[in-house]
Formats: C-alpha cells, sequence, structure tokens
C-alpha cells in the first residue's frame, strides 16, 4: 500500500495535534508492543509513535520494523516521533 503524495501531506496534517499512543523503549519490538500498536490502528487509523533511541537509524528501523509487522504504512518521522497510518478494515 502505497501513499501518494498529496494523501501524506494530508495524513501529517490530520496527525499534528495527536498525541503518541505508543512508545517503544529499552526493549525495542515486543510481542505486546505489536499487539497494542495493531489494536490502536484498528481504533483510530492514524497514531504517533514515541521511539525512545538516540541513533536516528536505529528510530527509523525499529519504526520501520514496527510499520510491517502492523501492515501499516509510514507517513512521516519527526525527531523521535513516527506517524503510522492504516486504514480501517470494512466489515462485511
Amino acid at each position: 500500500m502505497a501513499i501518494s503524495s498529496k494523501d501524506r501531506k494530508e495524513l501529517k496534517a490530520r496527525a499534528h495535534h495527536l498525541k503518541p499512543v505508543i512508545r517503544i523503549g529499552q526493549k525495542g519490538i515486543t510481542e505486546n508492543l505489536v499487539l497494542e500498536t495493531d489494536l490502536a490502528l484498528n481504533i483510530h487509523e492514524l497514531i504517533k509513535v514515541h521511539i525512545a533511541m538516540d541513533e536516528k537509524e536505529q528510530r527509523k528501523e525499529s519504526g520501520h520494523a514496527l510499520a510491517s509487522q502492523c501492515q501499516a504504512e509510514e507517513v512521516d518521522y519527526i525527531g523521535k516521533i513516527m506517524i503510522l497510518y492504516r486504514p480501517k478494515k470494512e466489515e462485511a
């Protein structure tokens, strides 16, 4: 699922006022963290994730790993904050 630049800009504007609901800490990405992120994406569609690592490359790798495990799209990175998006699944 690729996001167009127009959609990305729209999502960044929608996420501006949001507070981080998920925090990646010293333990990194755990099974519980993935489950909580999945639940938050099911409820909100668009969330912010705080990544508490100092190295920029580590933050990007952790963010990418979390996004791929949750089948979500990385919208943007701003410092230690990542914006994740996954459209809600249509119920039959």
